[in-house]
């Protein structure tokens, strides 16, 4: 029994060689830099959005290293997702001129699906689901995620959808709507509350994509997203007053709704670990009530 104790000490001590603990510890580092993160206390966006591609690529080459690393791949879903939206796709939304928000959303496109790529790898290294399994029967296949992978499955979702939104017509992708549904109802199953209602939030947008309808109203995610957010959070308001109120041409509701989150206090301490996603959402809220003309038919 000696000789297989020290065999299998041996094997530990191999795969734990200095070289791939410190390139864990790295790895875990930067993969780290999400919810509550000092990318996300950060008020100064322009800064973070000069720091970001480092990290990223510095992350990709980790991941050249370390090929079983699932905390990994959800760093670099979470961070090509969050970097293309806040500073590819927003500045270009909000009021570049058309040929280079053209450009923009055409690159922001790119990143959603480079940080869709990585949660797909996550997700066969975590529980062996396969981007081709999803595709032909995505309820059963999402229904191998547990709780502990709902961060996984969100950073993987959410950058597929921003993906399909991009270009509808991409045919091919926007046949990935059913996938994108599948994991989202399992996300909502095993934690509805992730990261204070932000499933709720997407849900507000995504689900007038499903071909069989809505299967919950949009003002009951909304509702359930402010209750999840405590106060700390603005993101919820703004979502629904562009998705449902504007379309719904509610002006009163709009014009409140991003009223109220234009006038919230972003540096009081319960909503710090939150505030550079709420400085975005005040910048987007901000240009919204500016143009409302262009949303309004009086």
């Amino acid at each position: 029994m000696r000789p297989i104790k020290f065999l299998l000490l041996a094997l530990v001590l191999v795969a734990c060689s200095p070289k791939r603990y410190a390139l864990k510890q790295v790895a875990s580092a930067l993969s780290g830099t999400g919810e509550g993160g000092a990318f996300a206390r950060d008020d100064d966006p322009e800064l973070v959005r000069d720091a970001v591609p480092f990290a990223l690529k510095t992350m990709e080459t980790l991941a050249d290293e370390l090929p079983d690393d699932v905390g990994l791949r959800l760093g670099l879903a979470r961070g090509f997702t969050q970097y293309g939206f806040a500073f590819v796709q927003q500045p270009a939304e909000l009021g570049a001129p058309p040929e280079v928000a053209a450009a923009e959303l055409a690159r922001a496109r790119k990143l959603y699906l480079r940080a869709r790529a990585y949660g797909l790898e996550g997700m066969k290294l975590a529980r062996g689901v396969t981007e081709d399994e999803l595709r032909k029967s995505p309820a059963h296949a999402a229904a191998r995620f547990q709780k502990e992978d709902v961060e996984l499955v969100y950073w993987t979702l959410a950058p597929w959808a921003a993906a399909i939104a991009a270009n509808k017509r991409d045919l091919e992708l926007v046949g990935d709507v059913p996938v994108v549904a599948a994991l989202l109802d399992r996300a909502l199953v095993l934690d509805d509350g992730f990261e204070q209602g932000a499933l709720h939030e997407f849900a507000i947008t995504f689900d007038a994509a499903r071909p069989e309808g809505r299967p919950v109203p949009p003002k009951a995610h909304f509702e359930k997203a402010r209750q999840l957010a405590q106060g700390e959070k603005i993101s919820a308001l703004v979502t629904y007053a562009q998705a449902v109120s504007g379309p719904a041409q509610d002006k009163k509701e709009y014009e409140a709704l991003l009223k109220e989150a234009a006038g919230f206090d972003v540096d009081q301490p319960k909503a710090r670990k939150n505030r550079l996603a709420n400085v975005l959402a005040q910048r987007r809220a901000a240009y919204l009530l500016q143009h409302e003309d262009d949303v309004f038919s009086d």
